[in-house]
């Protein structure tokens, strides 16, 4: 019978050896940089797994008013919040949820969608729980894995003022306006950050500063306890935020404009500050506070009113005729017209084959630079801007802050428009347009358009003999100052006197304005401006002193009428309040001093 030899070659033998070897010094290797060289990297993913990081949070600044008064706080309330990572089936849970805290489960699937961030990050599903919902949670925590609630702290309105255009609202951030946000590396979802006015211009001092709190967490990323040796950060609230707004003067004038379109600013003409900022209508401030229903969110979005305007620093309007004062203050300057020379009203002004007509029908006969204000004559300026280069003009509007931002301290502002030669080229054509487009010009219509906050630094301006400063709603080293140089000071004093006249002269057009107060001085300029869809804006614009008390003011009435007959008795009211009060304080004998 015959044998095979069972020899294996040398050369095999050697070759598996050496493969064999190779493959267990590769995982000797392996192990070594794994267990000794990169111990501490690995050691450190560990605990990162096993350690989950809380956000903490303090309160947000508060609001106040110039005397210390609370505008906005904070409150605290409950919200309901989901562990992805736990719960399950998120649609039965949300069902489950929706019966027992009989809210809508779509809200409840939205929110989810919105909130969610990561797999083991807790969801914000709704906020606001009230007792007897936490109660119900309680009861039925064992059927609800992975649904918790905790305490946050939400935005209070602590004054009976309504001021939502300028105090703005916060918002939760989201997956859909973290994208927004510059600094989204900054927040977590749910955080709140300011959104509108002073609480988004202001973010980053109102802001707390986050902490954070360590806890362990098993391979499901449930919780097991705390972490040996971490330590809690604690996190800082937010600073209190001092306006310039006197909430009772802010009171006063909203109830005062109840029922009305329009606005009213109340300012100190020779700091900038703001003590009144009115729109009307306005919104509720808590609008964005909570949950708002898709049905009230409509309603308010489609008012025709336009509640959400902030008319102040977004609505444009004509001027109408407080503008007349650069005009005067162009040809005193430049010399252009006598103040003394005359010119004839009839009420119309024919200009080419159009008639242009004063707002007074009968005429007022021979007036001069002074008659011409005072009474507001249409037909004085229609000749006067026929002497004033249309670029000059421009340019001396500009100087007043018309057609650029003032630098208010809210987030936006419209530029409004003032018309120039350029201007009229790009809309009409170089041989499109005449010298007659001046006249509407010269009255404030046509093509000029302003912002409310704009006539606030106007009027400013010439109670400053040229030299104020930025509006604004904080005291802080960012406010600017605004002049103008190239206006002399017989100017000033000029058309300063004029502005007292308007009030206190028996053919002033704002007579209607003057309380008739013991040692009250005001002058104001009235307009009327025109508005192809119904009645005029009326307009009365101003300012008042007395024992160094001063004030400015705009006051905007929308599609009313003339503005001596509507706006001027709104500023009456607002300086009989003002000046009465302060009567009181000093017989009082408790003064406080609001400079």
């Amino acid at each position: 019978m015959l044998k095979t030899s069972n020899e294996t070659s040398i050369r095999r033998y050697i070759t598996l050896n050496v493969l064999v070897l190779i493959i267990f010094s590769i995982l000797i290797t392996k192990f070594f940089q794994l267990q000794v060289v990169r111990h501490n990297q690995y050691k450190e993913k560990a605990n990162i797994n096993s350690i989950r990081a809380e956000s903490l949070h303090a309160p947000r600044g508060s609001i106040l008013d110039r005397n210390g008064e609370i505008i906005v706080d904070n409150a605290p309330t409950y919200v309901l919040i989901a562990l992805p990572n736990v719960i399950g089936n998120i649609d039965s849970t949300i069902s489950i949820i929706s019966q027992l805290l009989n809210c809508d489960s779509t809200l409840l699937s939205e929110n989810y969608k919105k909130y969610y961030y990561g797999y083991f990050t807790p969801v914000r599903l709704i906020k606001d729980l009230t007792f007897e919902q936490i109660s119900r949670l309680e009861e039925h925590k064992l059927d609800l894995p992975g649904i918790d609630y905790k305490q946050i702290q939400e935005r209070h309105y602590a004054s009976n003022m309504n001021g939502s255009h300028f105090l703005g609202y916060v918002v939760e951030v989201d997956r859909i306006n973290i994208k927004n946000i510059s600094s989204s590396n900054e927040y977590n979802y749910g955080d709140l950050i300011g959104w509108s006015g002073l609480e988004k211009s202001y973010e980053g001092y109102l802001r707390d500063q986050k902490g954070v709190e360590y806890k362990a967490v098993d391979a499901y990323g449930r919780i097991i306890g705390e972490i040996a040796g971490r330590n809690r950060i604690v996190p800082k609230p937010g600073k209190d935020l001092v306006t310039t707004i006197d909430s009772e003067l802010q009171r006063f004038i909203e109830d005062l404009m109840v029922g009305k379109r329009g606005c009213v600013i109340v300012g100190e003409p020779t700091t900038g500050e703001i003590l009144s900022f009115v729109n009307s209508p306005n919104y509720s401030p808590d609008l964005f506070t909570g949950a708002t229903l898709s049905d009230d969110w409509n309603q308010i979005l489609n008012d025709p009113d336009k509640p959400l305007l902030n008319r102040i620093t977004h609505g444009l309007y004509p001027p109408g005729s407080t503008i007349k004062m650069i005009a005067l203050a162009y040809i005193l300057e430049h010399k252009v017209i006598s103040p003394d020379k005359q010119f004839y009203c009839s009420g119309k002004y024919r200009f080419g084959n159009r008639t242009f007509k004063c707002w007074n029908e009968a005429g007022h006969g021979y007036v001069n630079l002074d008659k011409a204000l005072i009474q507001s004559c249409n037909v004085y300026f229609f000749n006067a801007i026929q002497n004033i280069p249309l670029n000059d003009w421009a340019e001396f509007c500009r100087q007043f802050g018309f057609g650029g931002k003032t630098g208010i301290d809210l987030p936006s502002e419209s530029f409004g428009n003032v018309p120039d030669e350029k201007y009229f080229n790009l809309r009409y054509g170089e041989k499109g347009w005449t010298q007659g487009l001046k006249l509407n010009i010269a009255i404030g219509q046509g093509e000029t358009l302003v912002t409310p906050i704009q006539l606030l630094t106007y009027i400013n301006l010439f109670f400053t003999n040229g030299f104020t400063k930025q509006p604004h709603f904080i005291e802080s080293s960012r406010v600017k100052n605004v002049k103008i140089e190239n206006i002399s000071k017989n100017t000033w004093d000029r058309l300063n006197g004029l502005l007292f006249q308007i009030v206190n002269d028996k053919k002033g057009t704002g007579q209607l304005a003057n309380p008739h107060i013991d040692g009250l001085k005001v002058a104001g300029k009235t307009g009327t401006a025109e508005n192809p869809h119904g009645e005029p804006h009326a307009l009365f614009i101003g300012y008042a002193v007395k024992d160094d008390i001063k004030r400015s003011f705009v006051i905007l009435l929308e599609n009313v009428g003339h503005g001596g007959d509507e706006a001027a008795p709104i500023a009456r009211e607002i300086l009989s309040y003002i000046y009465e009060d302060f009567n009181m304080e000093n017989n009082n004998k408790n003064v406080i001093n609001a400079e």
